[in-house]
């Protein structure tokens, strides 16, 4: 049998992306990061942030962190890990299709949540309130993700990755296309599967979706999923850029508006949402009298305070909100 060569991984893989790729995808090479390392003989840059993300602890955490619905009885319903998952894999078939880099979108995506602190959308209003409130600036999941990976698992990402998890969400457009797909695919999977939960816990019933963008992106959550899919790949293929058409992509939009007004702002949300905040509330509160323990070597007490909480997962935080408001036994 031949002897397989690894001796010259980087060339094999650049001439593999110039055969392979768009001219307007990333390339590989070079790895541009905070701190210089030598590159890898048998991962290209974009694997080792991909393995570096999975192998944190910010990562495990997911899996225990409220996508939706808050401690959900059921082992059906979507966690924060799962949405990633999900993300993932849609993202990757995107950026395949378009011929696109498809290890830097999937680092993008395992990495665009690690900051989220626990209990979902209702959670971050809360924490982004009590900071607001405290210290006058504001708290935003993407840039906690970002002092995540860069400060407090120190694993030295690349720009390219680090870019995207910055920018998957709010007004700056990422830097590359692999990161604009991250961008809207996340809202592709968290809409149909949120839609899938929702059903599934009683929220919603099927016949309360918006009939006319049900009828044009299909009726179940893989047939909506493929028809923005389809749709994005065929805008984008005649654009050079990562788009929609203005029909499915404004169905898209107004199914997320549909989506915040019913589930993610609704009712259920709405009769957590008084629980959720008066726990955070007295945690924050408790954590500014006795800063917890810093994650990084100069955190200021406003770090230690923020970096704790939003690093919680949904069962650390109810354990530790019990552990102080509860008598405790001799």
């Amino acid at each position: 049998m031949t002897k397989l060569a690894r001796a010259s991984f980087r060339e094999r893989i650049e001439r593999a992306e110039e055969a392979r790729h768009s001219p307007l995808a990333t390339p590989s090479y070079p790895a541009r990061r905070l701190r210089e390392e030598a590159d890898s003989d048998h991962r290209t840059p974009f694997q080792r942030d991909r393995d570096r993300i999975v192998h944190s602890k910010a990562f495990r955490r997911l899996k225990h962190k409220t996508q939706v619905f808050i401690a959900p009885e059921g082992d059906h319903y979507r966690t924060r890990l799962t949405h990633t998952l999900e993300t993932c894999g849609i993202a990757r078939t995107v950026a395949r299709a378009l011929g696109l880099n498809e290890d830097l979108t999937e680092a993008i995506g395992l990495g665009h949540d690690l900051g989220h602190p626990p209990f979902g959308h209702v959670g971050e209003g809360v924490l982004d309130a009590c900071v607001r409130e405290r210290w006058g600036y504001a708290f935003r999941h993407n840039e906690h993700s970002l002092r995540m990976v860069d400060a407090i698992e120190r694993i030295n990402l690349t720009e390219q990755v680090r870019d995207g998890i910055l920018t998957h969400t709010g007004p700056a457009p990422p830097a590359t296309l692999e990161g604009r797909i991250l961008k809207l695919v996340d809202r592709i999977a968290y809409i149909n599967h949120d839609i899938d939960d929702a059903i599934r816990a009683g929220v919603l019933r099927f016949e309360q979706l918006p009939r006319a963008e049900i009828e044009l992106l299909g009726a179940t959550g893989s047939d909506r999923i493929e028809t923005l899919v389809v749709d994005l790949l065929d805008r984008s293929e005649k654009a050079g850029d990562i788009v929609q058409g203005e029909e499915v992509g404004g169905a898209m939009l107004r199914l997320r508006e549909f989506m915040f007004e019913q589930v993610y702002l609704g009712p259920e949300a709405q009769r957590q949402k008084p629980r959720i905040e008066r726990m955070m509330r007295a945690l924050f509160d408790h954590y500014v009298e006795h800063p917890p323990p810093a994650l990084t070597a100069d955190a200021t007490d406003e770090q230690r305070v923020v970096d704790w909480l939003a690093g919680m997962t949904d069962r650390f935080a109810i354990r530790t909100f019990e552990d102080l408001s509860l008598p405790q036994g001799f």
